[in-house]
């Protein structure tokens, strides 16, 4: 049972700005996810590393991201979320004045590894929404923290190419530093200590199991395009990687206080919404991976429009504005019909995106305007899976729940790179002289990120229908589709 501890004294002068301050710390981390791909290019010659060596800035981020977010939720749930916090934003500082100071690719790697696991602030930020929070607050503001994670994505490829193109590019890094080092002095300042707790012993062999199995699966994913799919590498890290889930899932079904509830995520409510956020990480990454290079191809291709890295981030700038905007209606939508009725209409949204994309991919304002539309999509579906997540699991395993949900978007993500590196890769003709993707390669990549989305609304449907639970309260009137999300003060009544 999880512990509530009182909160001395009245609501702070500053709790109004709580929910601003963990949405700008979760818009920060997630810039940090996307600021070097710009750069990836050109990493070999500022640094004198190979490619294969440079595309591990990328790589080193999704493992420790995915390792360290389910890790840190848990933690956050047992010890303190502020504390880890704030010990995450300390991490990203780190990781960014390492990358400042040097051009060694070895203290490059070392510094994403540590922005990466930065990522655990967007879950224990909902955490700290659903404890801190009065009911009627909870869901526009966990909306508003979870489309952080794609608001920064859109955001960080335009400025990084900006920077890029008019400023040494160790200056991303600089302004990284500078924006972790704001983060804790507003989180010192704002965010108080959230006061549920859930007691129980840290569960070190569940963590390294974890920790094996991810790394594993992950490395064979990411690298499976360049080292063949059937190589000896990627077929040995594979059985390895579920070899050692086996045995992972084992320990902590028989564990008395588990790393990850394994019976509570098995839980249909649980399981299918991690598989709806897997699927709709694979549909979202699709959109921010071909949309910058698609536009780049050079005109010879006959149908690449020639763009300079600018132009190409700034196509997603448009979709990471409709984020903004959408995370409220997002959040309407789940109070008056239930998030599971909002995550199905994401879906259909997203698939609807690609389908403008695979007809009007010749038009740089239509190419806009279809990834404007995924985009939007991924806002409410970002926006709903918190909200279905915290509704099925215990009050003091919220941030532990949602670092597992953001966990299946980072293997979406992954799963998605690996797709189109291998459509990218096997499908290409020569133009210009030099060897590019077919359009049909692009066209392809849509067809199975539509696909991917409507997958999503398959799982979304087989969710558990929205019903009020007890002592849900109806807002207007108790609208059937209202969900009851339990705060801090109902876990203090359950354990008294």
């Amino acid at each position: 049972m999880p512990s509530a501890i009182p909160a001395a004294g009245q609501p702070s002068a500053h709790s109004r700005f709580v929910v601003p301050v963990l949405a700008f710390c979760g818009m920060v981390v997630a810039v940090m996810q996307t600021l070097v791909v710009p750069l990836l290019p050109h990493v070999p010659e500022l640094t004198g590393a190979s490619p294969g060596a440079a595309g591990w800035l990328v790589t080193v981020t999704l493992l420790t991201g995915a390792v360290f977010t389910p890790v840190l939720g848990r933690v956050g749930d047992m010890y303190g979320k502020r504390r880890v916090l704030l010990a995450s934003l300390g991490v990203l500082t780190l990781g960014s004045a390492l990358s400042a100071v040097s051009s060694d690719i070895g203290v490059l790697i070392t510094g994403r590894a540590l922005q990466g696991a930065a990522l655990a602030v967007i879950p224990l930020g909902i955490s700290i929404i659903r404890d801190e929070l009065p009911a009627e607050r909870i869901l526009p503001s966990i909306a508003l923290m979870s489309s952080t994670l794609g608001i920064g994505a859109a955001i960080g490829l335009p400025v990084a190419a900006v920077v890029m193109e008019n400023f040494d590019w160790h200056t991303m890094f600089w302004a990284s530093a500078a924006l972790g080092l704001l983060d804790l002095l507003l989180v010192l300042w704002i965010v108080p200590e959230s006061p549920v707790r859930s007691p129980g012993r840290f569960d070190l062999p569940g963590t390294l199991g974890l920790t094996g199995f991810l790394i594993g699966l992950l490395l064979a994913i990411t690298q499976g395009s360049d080292w063949g799919w059937t190589s000896g590498r990627t077929l040995c890290l594979l059985g390895a990687s579920v070899a050692v889930g086996l045995l992972w899932g084992r320990f902590e079904l028989r564990t008395r206080s588990p790393m990850v509830d394994l019976r509570v995520s098995a839980r249909p409510a649980v399981l299918l919404t991690n598989v709806a956020a897997l699927l709709i990480g694979f549909a979202f990454y699709a959109n921010s991976l071909v949309t910058g290079q698609m536009v780049q191809e050079p005109t010879s291709t006959g149908y690449g429009l020639g763009a300079s890295i600018v132009v190409s981030g700034l196509c997603l700038l448009p979709g990471g504005l409709a984020m903004v905007a959408l995370s409220p209606v997002s959040a309407r939508i789940s109070a008056a019909y239930g998030p599971r009725t909002a995550l199905a209409l994401a879906a259909v949204v997203m698939a609807a995106g690609y389908v403008i994309r695979f007809f009007t991919s010749h038009s740089l304002w239509m190419i806009v305007a279809g990834a404007t539309v995924v985009s939007s999509g991924t806002a409410i579906a970002y926006s709903a899976l918190p909200a279905l997540v915290i509704r099925a699991v215990p009050v003091g395993e919220t941030a532990a729940a949602n670092g597992l949900n953001t966990l299946m978007r980072s293997v979406g993500q992954a799963c998605c790179s690996a797709v189109v590196a291998a459509v990218l890769a096997h499908m290409t003709f020569l133009a210009g002289g030099r060897s590019a993707p077919t359009l049909h390669a692009y066209l392809l990549i849509f067809l199975i990120a539509a696909g991917a989305a409507l997958a999503a609304l398959v799982a979304t449907l087989f969710l558990p229908s929205d019903r009020p639970g007890p002592g849900a309260r109806g807002g207007r009137g108790g609208r059937r589709g209202t969900v009851a999300v339990p705060t801090s003060a109902t876990a203090a009544r359950e354990s008294a």
